[in-house]
């Protein structure tokens, strides 16, 4: 039994290589163990950690409690990421854990840029692009981070460094508006969690090179925690630089009964993500771009208090408020369907349906003359292009937005433990609200294409004599509203039953700054229930859930501005028109199994846990931004009728001494449920022959674009020696549709498999040496795909090149390096009063 024991205590002790083996040697890290992750907060406001001073028959000892409920007790299926999977290959990314670790996450690289990812959940999407359906709620340290403009989320935001735990559940009504397909909660550290200091160095491929630190320090009942990053690349393909420069910081204070902190967490970051790019240039070269530019500009800053007081030993009071300021830029070059002028050539011209013409004007009002353009001789270089642009051209566009956002919120719980005719339950009843205030402008400037396929300044800001190119300025306000309960009882030692609830509001108003077209006034209102139990098969060791839930989201600022097909927005960029949208609801039945094995095996001496499960959710009145009929790169929001994702999930985790391992593995089958007819421009089997004015006529059973249905990931780490560890990690994906190809007629994507291989080394016992390679084998291989206007577009490699697939390329084989250096934390000061906290 002692055996047993000893060796149970090693494997939690070694169990999320390699920050916790540095953290006991260095000191410069909280320890986590196998425990503690069995916890989750279940509701908005973060599950917090404590250090807990509790009286022994030897003195005081101080043990680190998480505030929350065991993830056994749940009705939904959860993973908890801890910073040690956060760092696991060396330097942090949320990003690579999320992607890594959850069989069910799939990345959609759209932009083309590894801090601008849309990360798909279920089939649903949590994404930095505003022309993306939102379907997961996102919080940070239990404030709502979905923006409140597009409902968005800017992961380049979030300091990595500072990442203390992710969790990520299914559908849980609790989490309000956005959560769909499910919620995540990322929770920072602060100076209670970690004690010490980091220095995190990395260099490497594609021009690389970063700094990340952190510090922690517990002065008595004072906690400090500040930590930073500052990263540089010039990326992969052609023109895609990308800076980020992050800092958080945290205060915390703690009192006899409870714990409060304050927060400030900024970041200014400059990105750079070209998107797809037609196969037959890909095949040219990889790196290349299809247009460009595609910058985003992210400015950030949010202050936060929270806290945690208990009331009494069984009833306690928790919450947060915050205020932020976001603000956006974001330029994006695009080949512009424009021409000379038929009825006069000296001035350019829109192409709308029918191949109507209608003059460009300039902000005066006047038409805009060819000749104040800078244009390119393509038909220097190659004869075919100068019959395609004998009526003048190419041009471009360069479409530029200014989002300006101030948003702030707050959220209360009330947390009781007490017994419920006399059975032991928890019983929680919170309130949150969420506001913004947005000021949103956007234009088109037309310049000349140039013969890589940028935009040629000086720009012209344009609006065309049809509607459909103008200037865009709005300001709009959101306030979302919540009251929202989650009841547990164990109806015996081994059934627990659970009831949810939220009650969600949302009004949005949106002010016009130009005229009145994009005036409106909006309110939602929904109470989404929620019903589940868990039963202990086998204690200790199988686990029985099963559940049902509901959860809507309402229209966002930004799809209420673009929901006309008569006036269609650029991608992702502009608004006008104001037609109404219906809220989507989404019904989801989930179900599973999950247990391990407490002891250690006789054969390796690990421990092995498990879980598999099924789920279901059908949305109601879909919102999708679809393509607009007769204009190439312009779409708009509408309701769809009904969608549904349903799938299997399945993860293995073994962890011994020595080595751990684990294996995940997510069907995903996203269908269209309800028949409906949309524009494809592009689309080589629409009604028009690939034609921009063509149609399909999508029907139910039709999968989802954007989608992998099936999904496999492994990792291993083994550690050779005291000192050196090493690492594999393989993701497996199959092909996903075209988005544009919702009858599913053309290629996916295609299948990959993609390896990756990690190594550190401890050269002393504060500093570790360590390596990756990501991409190991260069794998050719696409995360998204589209269609692009190839005949339209001049491709000087490839000038005659007829197929329109475009692909966002996965990128290369890469391999970085860097070091960690781990400092001893100060010396605490004297305890002169034990700080106990009752109950």
């Amino acid at each position: 039994m002692t055996r047993r024991v000893l060796r149970g205590s090693l494997i939690a002790s070694v169990a999320l290589l390699p920050g916790q083996t540095m953290a006991q040697s260095g000191g410069g890290g909280q320890t986590v163990t196998l425990e503690e992750i069995s916890v989750v907060s279940n509701t908005p406001v973060a599950a917090s950690r404590r250090v807990v001073a509790t009286p022994t028959a030897s003195g005081l000892r101080e043990t680190v409690v998480l505030d929350g409920i065991d993830r056994n007790k749940l009705p939904q299926n959860t993973s908890v990421l801890t910073s040690n999977d956060v760092s696991r290959v060396g330097f942090p990314s949320t990003v690579r854990a999320l992607d890594e670790r959850i069989g069910s996450i799939s990345v959609n690289n759209a932009q083309g840029n590894p801090f601008q990812p849309t990360i798909t959940y279920r089939g649903f999407e949590a994404s930095p692009l505003g022309g993306s359906p939102q379907g997961v709620a996102v919080y940070l340290n239990g404030a709502r981070f979905n923006t409140s403009f597009g409902d968005t989320v800017q992961w380049d935001l979030i300091p990595d460094i500072a990442v203390d735990r992710i969790e990520l559940e299914g559908s849980n009504p609790a989490f309000g508006l956005n959560a769909l397909g499910g919620s995540l909660a990322v929770t920072l550290k602060n100076g209670f969690t970690y004690q010490g200091s980091e220095i995190n160095v990395l260099g490497g491929s594609f021009g690389r090179g970063a700094v990340a630190f952190q510090h922690g320090q517990r002065i008595d009942n004072i906690g400090l925690y500040v930590a930073g990053t500052k990263l540089g690349e010039e990326g992969w393909r052609r023109h895609s630089p990308s800076r980020l420069n992050q800092i958080y910081a945290d205060l915390g204070v703690q009192a006899e009964r409870g714990e409060f902190h304050f927060n400030v967490i900024g970041a200014s970051n400059s990105l750079t993500g070209n998107g797809t790019a037609p196969v037959e240039l890909l095949k040219a070269d990889r790196s290349d771009v299809f247009t460009y530019p595609d910058q985003t500009k992210n400015d950030f800053l949010r202050f936060q208090l929270s806290g945690n007081y208990d009331v009494t030993p069984t009833i306690s009071v928790q919450g947060n408020a915050y205020y932020g300021l976001f603000r956006q830029r974001t330029a994006n070059g695009d080949a512009a369907d424009v021409e000379n002028c038929e009825a006069d050539e000296r001035f350019v011209c829109s192409e709308g349906a029918d191949d109507n013409q209608f003059f460009l004007r300039d902000r005066t009002g006047n038409p805009v003359l060819a000749n104040r353009l800078r244009t390119f001789d393509f038909g220097g270089i190659n004869p075919v292009f100068a019959d395609r642009f004998d009526e003048g051209g190419p041009y471009a566009f360069l479409n530029q937005t200014r989002t300006d956002t101030d948003h702030f919120g707050a959220t209360v719980q009330t947390v009781v433990r007490e017994t419920l005719f006399g059975l032991p339950n928890r019983f929680v009843l919170g309130g949150q609200y969420d506001g913004g205030r947005t000021r949103f402008t956007a234009d088109n400037s037309i310049g000349g294409l140039t013969l890589d396929r940028g935009f040629s300044p000086p720009g012209i800001v344009v609006s065309s004599d049809d509607g459909i190119i103008t200037p865009v300025a709005v300001n709009t306000s959101n306030d979302y509203g919540g009251i929202y309960f989650s009841n547990n009882t164990d109806l015996t030692d081994r059934l627990t039953l659970t009831l949810q609830g939220r009650f969600n509001m949302a009004h949005i108003v949106l002010k016009d700054q130009i005229g009145t077209a994009l005036n409106g006034d909006h309110y939602f209102q929904r109470f989404n229930p929620g019903i589940g139990a868990t039963y202990k098969v086998i204690p200790d060791y199988l686990v029985a859930y099963g559940g049902y839930t509901e959860a809507n989201r309402a229209p966002t600022p930004a799809e209420l501005s673009c929901a006309d097909p008569l006036a269609p927005c650029s991608l992702t960029n502009f608004f006008v028109g104001d037609p109404p949208l219906k809220q989507v609801v989404a019904r989801t039945v989930e179900a599973g199994v999950r247990g391990r094995i407490p002891q250690p095996d006789a054969l390796f001496g690990g421990i092995l846990s498990w879980k598999a499960g099924f789920f279901s959710t059908r949305n109601d009145d879909d919102i999708l931004f679809v393509p607009a009929p007769d204009t190439i790169g312009r779409a708009y929001f509408r309701n769809v009728g009904s969608t549904k994702r349903q799938g299997v999930e399945a993860s293995l985790f073994y962890n011994a001494p020595r080595w751990n391992a684990f294996i995940d593995y997510a069907f995903v089958d996203a269908t269209f449920e309800s028949p409906v007819e949309l524009a494809a421009p592009g689309n080589p089997f629409n009604s028009a022959g690939g034609d921009e004015s063509g149609v399909v006529l999508v029907r139910p059973g039709n999968r989802l674009p954007g989608v992998a249905p099936h999904q496999l990931k492994v990792g291993v780490q083994y550690q050779v020696t005291p000192e050196w560890r090493v690492g594999a990690l393989a993701r497996f994906a199959t092909g996903k549709f075209l988005v544009g190809d919702p009858t599913n007629q053309n290629k996916t994507t295609g299948d990959f498999a993609v390896f990756g291989f990690n190594t550190s080394y401890r050269v002393a016992s504060n500093i570790e040496l360590y390596g990756y390679v990501e991409n190991a084998f260069n794998a050719r291989y696409a995360t998204f795909g589209t269609f692009s206007p190839v005949d339209e577009v001049p491709i000087v490699r490839v000038p005659n090149a007829t197929s329109n697939r475009s692909l966002a390329p996965g990128a290369p084989v890469a391999a970085f390096g860097g070091i960690r250096i781990l400092f001893e934390p100060p010396p605490p000061a004297p305890v002169v009063e034990p700080l106990i906290r009752k109950g």
